[in-house]
């Protein structure tokens, strides 16, 4: 007996001391046994959402005793007409009065303000759930709504990913500018056109018009939820819900309206949400939140999806009620009987709220996390409408910024079925058309630019129908009208959804249309005529040296004063004669019989040798280019040759880039190139750029072209050359209305065909693998050299045979001198017999040619004749003895001036 009652009396005490601990925790417990707490909504909010969450997470709460074990949560609810601020305050100081701990709502911001006054002046938490566009830190207030500053770094973000530059922004009331103030002043929108406009449910049609007829496609939509229905309507009315438009809407509550008319026409809807559906707690709570006994009747929370306000009130009564339990640790709460009479502040409410805003959590709209009262902690998702519904597609936090994960969403290549009116204009090789009728539609055209078309069609999902521009020109805007023409006009009225062709992308143009990346990079060059080839002259063997080289002065040489010597014999070899033959022989690199002794004439000549060195091995090196490679003669190298003359006329394309370029440049240089060509008669321009070539091949004109098009035609027609370097450095791009969107597509597909190297090998079947390629015989460095022939060194003959003739001519002047002055001498001497000038001139010859036999000349024989006395001269076969016996020596007067050759 007495185990068995030990047994039980043992069991008997653990009950009683589980049952004791009980009821006697409760009254260890920091908290009283009931919280009284307080809500305001507007009336038009009874019985609504935010006031079913409101209830439910208060259940929800007293329901679980992990929170708060020993405490209940007891609400009161008060209504107040929507902008009523007197009654507002009313509602305030009876809940006061009631005894409450803290005052949730209301969402209006006006009522809020006045709300959080009287909460402020009592030291009583006042928590929220709405949009505060105040930057002002309020002490006892906590606000579960995402800052405003926060948000516009998010609308920030998405703009600047889907590249907008110019926008409208739709909004109602005054503090919605408020709202998106920071989002006009941003620095990151210098370059951003934001057009502005108040609406209301009255005035939603005629704004939208308005945007419609200014052009406008990416419209910023920030209307009052219980409105956007209207607005909704409003764009189905102007038909302005297909896929040129994009509408960002500032609301978490897209996924709550019906779209059903906006799935199927691909109109871009973009919005952020603060409640993640697609989480597991979040689905769980929402279909718990569903079937409570609150929601029963009313249906107005469903199981998949949440408005945001009622999200946030249901999170910032958890995000109460979880400061009450921290405060439970530390603190004990008791509240003394407050009033708005004697505005007496609670002096718990200051440790109450410091509790609160530490708190962090994960609720229905994601992390949660405060400073200074301000939520500064959260995730958005950022939604996407496609056809089935709205998607997520990426998402923003104030830490990482936006993440896109579907980037497709945005550039969807699978979904779309669009036929795009294409404009464009024939121009080899990029676009040209069948002249035979078996080819209809876009088989008519053909070309480099369909080709990139027809990939990037496929890459982006578009059917697309080509048509020419019906001026057939790119598109230039007139300085004296302002009115554009061409490819640009077509894309400016909406007549064609791309431009497709050889357009380049230039600041005028882009200020009106849109350009994707360019997939052609080029410049600006000069197309010219081929020079004939220098035609050899005879005396082309001179060309490596110039003519001043050729020059010989004769001042440069003197006659220097003859040495004095004491012996008569000793003579100056350096003369006059014998100076300018020494310098000729070592010029030509020919012996010479004159050897300078003297230091002085050494040096003289040594350098005079070095000298001749390098002269004649440059010449040696220059001739041989001279002679052998052929040699153009071209009249302009470059463009400021073309602008320094007024002889060759130059021109470029009408109303196209490259006039545009001349025109609107600040280079004096192209400057005055434009003046040129403005004032030339008759006009340098040209409509085709098959009439700029024609006249460059007519001769006496240049033709100011694009690169790439200058290299096809230089490739096949042999007669053309490119002049210079290119002058400036652009781009092809495809071109789309402003604010298209398809540019940031056909962008992406371009650069992705450019990775695979798809355009290139397009330019090379255009370019070089065409059969029609000009062969050109052009001489390398590799190339042999041609054969020297008469043309190239005949004038070496002609100065060999001129010199030959002139040394003959030179020697019958000399001899016929030289018969004349003998003549003379004899007439002179009278022991001389007398020799007339034809007999003397006859002797001459004749020993001259050795016809007589004689060895010795008639003037010598005579002389000698004369000197032997009593000797009769007898000619015989041997005039001259073996050993004639030497003549007297005379001597020399030590100042004559008389050649010693002369002697005899």
């Amino acid at each position: 007996m007495s185990h068995s009652w030990g047994y039980s009396g043992a069991a008997a005490v653990l009950f009683l001391g589980i049952v004791a601990s009980r009821f006697i925790a409760p009254a260890s417990s920091t908290l009283p046994p009931q919280v009284k707490v307080g809500a305001i909504f507007t009336e038009d909010e009874k019985n609504g959402p935010n006031e079913l969450a409101f209830k439910y997470a208060i259940n929800k709460i007293n329901k679980d005793k992990t929170l708060l074990p020993y405490t209940s949560l007891v609400y009161d609810i008060q209504y107040v007409p929507r902008d009523d601020s007197f009654h507002a305050s009313k509602k305030a100081c009876q809940l006061v009065q009631y005894g409450v701990y803290a005052i949730f709502g209301p969402s209006d911001p006006l009522l809020g303000s006045h709300i959080h006054s009287v909460c402020d002046a009592l030291d009583i938490p006042h928590l929220e759930a709405r949009l505060d566009v105040e930057s002002d830190v309020r002490e006892f207030s906590i606000n579960l709504h995402p800052t405003q500053h926060l948000l516009n770094a998010a609308f920030q973000d998405v703009m600047t990913f889907l590249n907008w530059t110019r926008i409208a922004i739709i909004y109602e009331k005054e503090y919605g500018l408020l709202k998106l103030r920071e989002l006009v002043k941003s620095p990151q929108n210098n370059g951003l056109e934001i057009f502005l406009r108040q609406s209301n449910p009255d005035s939603y049609q005629d704004v939208l018009k308005e945007v419609k007829d200014k052009e406008i496609r990416n419209i910023v939509i920030d209307t009052k939820p219980g409105n956007l229905q209207l607005f909704l309507k409003g764009i189905l009315k102007l038909q302005m819900n297909d896929y040129k438009y994009h509408y960002l809407f500032t609301t978490f509550d897209m996924e709550t309206f019906d779209l059903e008319d906006f799935k199927y026409n691909f109109v871009n809807m973009t919005a952020f949400r603060i409640v993640d559906t697609e989480d597991i707690s979040v689905k769980e709570i929402l279909r718990s939140m569903s079937k409570s006994q609150f929601n029963r009747d009313l249906r107005l929370l469903n199981s998949t999806f949440i408005q945001a306000e009622a999200a946030l009130i249901y999170d910032s009564v958890f995000v109460f009620a979880i400061g009450l339990q921290t405060l439970e640790q530390s603190h004990t709460l008791k509240l003394s009987n407050l009033s708005c009479d004697k505005e007496q502040p609670w002096d718990g409410g200051l440790s109450l709220i410091n509790y609160i805003n530490s708190v962090e959590l994960k609720g229905l709209s994601g992390p949660i996390e405060f400073k200074e009262g301000r939520r500064i902690k959260f995730k958005l998702d950022l939604l996407k409408l496609k056809q089935p519904a709205l998607v997520k597609v990426g998402e923003w936090q104030p830490v990482t910024g936006v993440n896109i994960t579907d980037r497709a969403a945005f550039f969807d290549s699978g979904t779309m079925n669009f036929t795009l009116v294409v404009t464009t204009i024939l121009e080899t090789p990029y676009v040209m058309m069948h002249t035979t009728n078996n080819y209809t539609g876009n088989n008519r055209f053909y070309g480099f630019c369909i080709d990139i078309l027809d990939r990037i069609s496929q890459e982006v999902g578009f059917d697309y129908l080509l048509d020419l521009v019906p001026d057939r020109k790119y598109g230039a805007r007139d300085p004296s009208t302002g009115l554009w023409n061409g490819m640009v006009l077509q894309l400016m009225q909406h007549k064609a959804d791309l431009a497709v062709g050889s357009m380049t992308i230039n600041y005028a143009r882009e200020s009106v249309i849109d350009f994707t990346k360019p997939f052609m990079n080029l410049g600006i060059s000069i197309l010219f005529k081929v020079p004939k080839s220098q035609q050899a002259k005879l005396f082309s063997f001179m060309n490596p040296l110039a003519t001043q080289i050729w020059l010989f002065s004769p001042c440069e040489w003197q006659n220097p004063h003859p040495c004095e010597i004491d012996n008569a014999l000793v003579k100056n070899q350096f003369s006059l004669a014998n100076s300018f033959w020494f310098t000729i022989g070592t010029l030509m690199q020919q012996g010479s019989d004159l050897n300078p002794k003297a230091t002085s004439t050494r040096i003289v000549g040594g350098i005079w040798w070095f000298f001749t060195l390098i002269i004649i091995s440059s010449y040696t090196a220059n001739l041989a280019a001279f002679l052998t490679v052929e040699r153009m003669i071209t009249p302009i190298e470059n463009a400021e040759d073309l602008a320094g003359q007024t002889e060759i006329s130059y021109g470029t394309l009408e109303s196209g880039s490259t006039m545009t370029f001349f025109r609107d440049s600040m280079i004096e240089t192209y400057k005055k190139m434009w003046r040129f060509m403005e004032n030339r008669k008759p006009s340098v321009f040209v409509p085709t750029y098959e009439e700029g070539i024609q006249k460059v091949l007519d001769g006496n004109y240049a033709f100011l072209m694009e690169s790439t098009m200058l290299d096809y035609i230089v490739q096949r027609n042999c007669n053309l050359t490119q002049i210079g370097a290119p002058l400036d450095s652009k781009g092809y791009g495809i071109a789309t209305p402003k604010g298209s969107p398809w540019r940031d597509r056909i962008s992406l597909a371009i650069l992705e065909l450019q990775e695979k190297g798809e355009i290139q090998m397009l330019y090379d079947k255009w370019w070089k693998k065409s059969g029609d390629i000009c062969h050109r015989n052009v001489k390398g460095k590799e190339s042999k050299a041609s054969s020297l022939g008469v043309d190239n060194i005949g004038g070496v003959f002609v100065v060999l045979l001129c010199g030959l003739t002139f040394a003959v001519i030179i020697a019958i002047f000399e001899f016929c001198y030289n018969s004349k002055k003998n003549a003379s001498n004899d007439k002179r001497s009278a022991s001389v017999p007398h020799q007339s000038l034809c007999s003397e001139m006859k002797g001459e010859f004749c020993f001259a040619l050795k016809c007589g036999g004689s060895r010795q000349r008639p003037a010598l024989r005579r002389k000698c004749s004369k000197c032997m006395s009593g000797v009769s001269y007898v000619p015989a076969t041997l005039d001259v003895p073996p050993h004639p016996p030497l003549p007297p020596v005379r001597s020399i007067p030590r100042n004559t001036t008389e050649n010693p050759s002369k002697i005899f």
